[in-house]
């Protein structure tokens, strides 16, 4: 990972991020994300929002009873967490890199949700070293919940926006996102440093760090890319919405929907 490459765009996009879970298409990943998550959470004790940003998990968490320190690398998301969150809902907010958390130590949380950095870490040197922190300050018997983004969802990205598809025409670049799960953009100020996994690959590492897994589940369900029509049924047929919603939640772990998510949701319990 390049941090200033990341941190570069995430300056540039530090508005669009903290409206981005109010869009459809946040909306519903947020919604399957909590929903997904809170049958693991247990008790409420202390939790690390780890690539918080501006803070919407933190909220969520400190609505359920736990106390949390929010961290994230984007200065500028922190800075608007600082200034948006009510008064008491994070116990600290700490500028940080996910594969350095040697400010806290051994055990420190019962939860930490990683809701983003992993997937910005583009060799796997630089994922062990998240993967080992996040086991290293979780305490034994505590939860994580990590953020991934499957190989595919990088070249649909890239295909779809019109000043970025001309890199697909550089074989080397189709296969370094497809054999390798690499994007580096080379348009300026873009989505950047991204590293997308196959799904089945993503237990295997986790177990090998000391976690047993718990769930992988799409955080879009199967809706992935209808997310502004799950929004019109949810303003034009409420009951309908809410039958459906429960359908996507049930199925979000169909091996079938894994490949093809917008983002993949892994949770497990520090053994």
């Amino acid at each position: 990972m390049d941090p200033s490459a990341v941190r570069a765009y995430y300056a540039s996009k530090s508005e669009h991020e903290r409206d981005r879970l109010l869009s459809p298409e946040g909306l519903l990943e947020r919604v399957l994300t909590t929903r997904l998550l809170e049958p693991h959470l247990g008790a409420p004790g202390r939790a690390l929002d780890l690539g918080g940003g501006t803070g919407p998990y933190s909220v969520w968490l400190a609505e359920l009873g736990w106390e949390v320190s929010l961290a994230d690398l984007s200065p500028e998301l922190l800075a608007i967490a600082e200034s948006s969150l009510p008064a008491g809902t994070v116990q600290e907010v700490v500028e940080i890199d996910a594969r350095d958390l040697s400010r806290w130590a051994d055990g420190t949380f019962d939860a930490v949700l990683s809701l983003g950095p992993m997937y910005h870490l583009t060799t796997a040197h630089d994922r062990a070293l998240a993967a080992s922190e996040l086991a290293r300050v979780t305490r034994p018997g505590g939860v994580v919940a990590v953020a991934l983004m499957p190989r595919y969802t990088s070249v649909r990205r890239v295909l779809s926006l019109p000043d970025e598809r001309w890199q697909l025409a550089d074989p080397a670049f189709v296969d370094r996102l497809l054999d390798e799960g690499v994007l580096e953009n080379a348009v300026p100020g873009r989505f950047t440093h991204v590293y997308g996994v196959q799904p089945t690959e993503v237990c295997p590492f986790f177990e090998s760090h000391g976690f047993s897994s718990l769930l992988l589940a799409s955080t879009h369900g199967f809706l992935t890319g209808v997310e502004d029509g799950l929004e019109g049924l949810r303003v034009e047929h409420p009951a309908a919405y809410l039958g459906l919603l429960d359908r996507v939640v049930a199925l979000a772990s169909d091996p079938g929907t894994l490949a093809t998510a917008g983002h993949l949701l892994y949770v497990g319990r520090r053994a």
